[in-house]
């Protein structure tokens, strides 16, 4: 293969196709008509000897080729664009742009009204989508270009992904404004002797909670397992049971419900929760500015204490800012 008689641009469709997951998102992503970017994937298929991409319903999905020489195409990309030493051009006040973001359900209800106002304001042409992966899918979709950052739990990620601290996160216990427990501090023994919820994806397992529990060998009685806080929440608001969930999002969620949150009765750890970014998008110019603005949308929304909750506390209605 020549590389003199070989267009580099075709490069650049391969990997917008590959991160976008179709021709007519490419051709938007490239500012390319949608013949344009056909044309150039045909060019690529007759240079390979291969399709690169088949449609799989709406998505076209790569090859086992297009999927093995990614990595090295996405490499010399960077290294042309790092050779050229061009700052890419970012104005957020007039950039069209689409910024993916996988975030688990507790923080959004938090995070995303600060950051859509802040963007509403100063990036009116950036597009948000907020998505939910598997944690163990994380930094096979950083890689791939199909998210841009991620926030979720410490994980074991290679370096090719980066990862800061955003903020610290502690337990609190859900229990309805009238609750037999929430005229006083919230002991181990009352707290073990009621009736519990469990929120999970799984079916089965120990929450997070119940691993703390079961490592002192105690054990409560779990009346209800189900899928997500805001039906806890609203379940607690209407019985005795309690639920046991991160600081945050009780902060947040309770608003709606009017339950009581008290101090979860036994000293845990922090769970850490961190931002994730590709190394490679390190100085991009658009991931630098989001991560930017994804701090400050945390730090307005002040969903995390700098100090875990006192065990017992004396202001027991409501956690400690």
């Amino acid at each position: 293969m020549n590389l003199s008689r070989i267009d580099l641009n075709l490069f650049v469709v391969m990997e917008a196709i590959y991160a976008e997951g179709g021709v007519t998102a490419a051709s938007r992503r490239l500012n390319l008509s949608q013949p344009a970017v056909s044309h150039a994937l045909a060019r690529l298929r007759d240079l390979f000897g291969d399709p690169l991409f088949q449609r799989n319903g709406h998505v076209m999905s790569p090859t086992p080729l297009a999927r093995r020489i990614i990595e090295q195409v996405r490499a010399s990309l960077d290294g042309f664009e790092a050779a050229l030493g061009v700052p890419e051009a970012f104005d957020p006040g007039t950039a069209t742009r689409r910024i993916t973001l996988a975030m688990r359900d507790a923080m959004q209800a938090a995070v995303l009204p600060e950051l859509m106002e802040d963007l509403a304001v100063h990036a009116p042409g950036i597009d948000l989508i907020v998505v939910r992966i598997d944690r163990r899918d994380i930094e096979r979709e950083l890689s791939a270009g199909r998210i841009d950052l991620a926030v979720d739990v410490p994980l074991p990620l290679t370096d090719a992904v980066r990862r800061e601290r955003l903020g610290r996160e502690w337990m609190s216990v859900v229990v309805r404004a009238g609750h037999p427990a929430a005229g006083a501090p919230l002991d181990l023994e009352t707290y073990l002797a009621q009736e519990h919820i469990v929120v999970s994806s799984r079916s089965r397992g120990l929450s997070a909670e119940e691993y703390e529990l079961s490592r002192r060998n105690l054990r409560r009685r779990v009346r209800m397992r189900c899928q997500n806080y805001w039906g806890a929440c609203a379940a607690v608001g209407r019985t005795d049971l309690m639920l046991t969930m991160p600081q945050s999002h009780a902060r947040t969620l309770n608003v709606h419900f009017g339950n009581v949150l008290l101090p979860f009765p036994i000293e845990t750890p922090a769970h850490d929760t961190c931002l994730y970014w590709h190394a490679g998008a390190d100085q991009d110019a658009v991931n630098l500015w989001f991560r930017n603005r994804l701090r400050d949308a945390v730090g307005r929304a002040g969903i995390w204490s700098a100090d875990p909750p006192a065990v017992p506390t004396g202001d027991w209605r409501e956690l400690p800012d």
